[in-house]
């Protein structure tokens, strides 16, 4: 953890490829948690949940750390061959982003005013 720096809660969420769903099945026992894990752990971030998905994505990875990390852990997974559709969401408190924008209103002017 760098000093200064802001660990955040990701979301992230992807598909894996045809040629890493054939890798799987395969090797059906292949434990995605534990390599996903230790991705992050490699750069000091941390996975909290490992989740496989039935729908648009295969899988969804909540990751603790900084914005860097995930995207560092999407480039890796993307680069490999094994994933594409990579989408990294942040964790918001909406009500603290509310009271930014009410400070911001105040002094906002329209175009034409």
């Amino acid at each position: 953890n760098k000093k200064g720096v802001t660990m955040a809660k990701f979301y992230t969420l992807g598909s894996y490829t045809a040629s890493y769903v054939a890798g799987f099945v395969y090797n059906p026992s292949t434990d995605r948690k534990a390599a996903t894990s230790a991705l992050a752990a490699s750069v000091g971030a941390k996975v909290t949940q490992y989740s496989g998905l039935r729908g648009k994505y295969d899988f969804m990875a909540v990751i603790e750390g900084t914005f860097d990390q995930a995207a560092a852990a999407a480039m890796v997974a993307v680069s490999s061959g094994a994933v594409s559709d990579f989408t990294i969401l942040e964790d918001v408190d909406l009500n603290e982003i509310a009271k930014t924008a009410q400070k911001m209103a105040s002094s906002y002017k329209e175009p034409g005013k």
